[in-house]
């Protein structure tokens, strides 16, 4: 059966874009726990162009983690980016980056939804650490609407609080 095309959005101000989000919703990840909680993601602008990612939660034992990436956005394509874990030693190795599409963000810059063209990873973002019921459907409506499987949808717990640098 195929699958409806991901479409990332049509533009993107990166500037709106950078700061800090609350993971809200996911699709099961094998790098992410998924009793995770207090899942958050900052994005920085660094002078290249490129955006530092840096990826912090609670891990299932109740221990502070944390992930430092970097994005790099597509050339003339609004909304899409190609993202890298590795050591910064290591990210020129190919087939060692990932896709990260905006496929939805209110005019506010408040939600987001990001997904993968494969339908592989999915994630619902927000400026705070909950959102409304009927603005998570929408969204979510959105993500089936571009043929995402959200059967294994996982909804970590926001308690609102942040891992920090001094907790890690």
């Amino acid at each position: 059966m195929s699958r409806p095309a991901v479409t990332s959005v049509e533009s993107l101000d990166l500037n709106r874009y950078i700061g800090l989000w609350y993971e809200i919703g996911r699709l099961p990840l094998r790098w992410e726990q998924e009793e995770a909680s207090d899942i958050t993601a900052e994005y920085t602008l660094e002078g290249d162009g490129s955006v530092r990612v840096d990826n912090r939660c609670i891990d299932k034992n109740g221990a502070p983690s944390q992930a430092i990436g970097r994005a790099t956005p597509v050339a003339s394509t609004a909304g899409r980016f190609q993202v890298s874990f590795l050591p910064e030693f290591l990210r020129w190795v190919p087939f060692t980056k990932g896709d990260y599409w905006v496929l939805k963000i209110d005019e506010a810059y408040t939600v987001a939804l990001v997904g993968t063209p494969d339908h592989r990873n999915l994630w619902l973002l927000a400026r705070d650490p909950s959102i409304d019921e009927a603005t998570e459907a929408a969204y979510r409506a959105e993500a089936t609407r571009q043929g995402f499987d959200l059967a294994q949808w996982i909804t970590p717990t926001q308690t609102g609080r942040r891992v920090t640098d001094d907790l890690l």
